[in-house]
């Protein structure tokens, strides 16, 4: 699965597979580095990269990872992939607003003919237990609601349209 942290305002895309010593973890898709962390019988952490071992701490608070690694301290931002996909599909001013992947609406706040502001509230949807809020990429007016709560949809369906104001 494809995960990213941010770091000082910069987002870096990981993935994990697994290798046969412990994993493999896939930077921005340029370079993949071996990875084993350890959690030893004293209680310390102990992470290995590419076969050079650090003692490491690990603290989290919610999205945030805080580590210390090497007298360094760094503190990460998680960013879920529900909310990557959902940031993707609502950045441009596309008129069709699409499911980040499958899943089922929870509520709709909007019909066909409302006016509706950037930022504002379409809908919620729920996927693998987590709930996404689809807002709206732009001013527009709702051409189109094609899914009412308690429906299914696959990833990409078609979940509303939008259509310039027109004066």
């Amino acid at each position: 699965m494809h995960h990213a942290f941010e770091v000082i305002d910069t987002e870096h895309g990981v993935e994990l597979s697994r290798s046969p010593k412990g994993y493999r973890l896939h930077l921005d898709d340029t370079q993949a580095i071996e990875v084993v962390l350890r959690s030893e019988t004293d209680g310390a952490l102990r992470l290995s990269v590419d076969g050079r071992t650090i003692d490491a701490v690990i603290a989290t608070r919610g999205d945030e990872v805080f580590i210390h690694l090497d007298g360094e301290a760094y503190q990460l931002r998680y960013r879920h992939p529900l909310e990557r996909l959902a940031a993707q599909h609502q950045g441009g001013a596309a008129d069709g607003i699409r499911a980040p992947m499958p899943g089922s609406v929870i509520t709709v706040a909007v019909s066909a003919g409302d006016h509706v502001s950037r930022g504002q509230t379409l809908l919620m949807m729920e996927s693998m237990k987590m709930e996404t809020t689809l807002v709206a990429p732009r001013d527009g007016v709702v051409a189109a609601v094609n899914f009412a709560a308690g429906q299914s949809f696959d990833r990409d369906a078609l979940l509303l349209s939008l259509e310039p104001i027109t004066a």
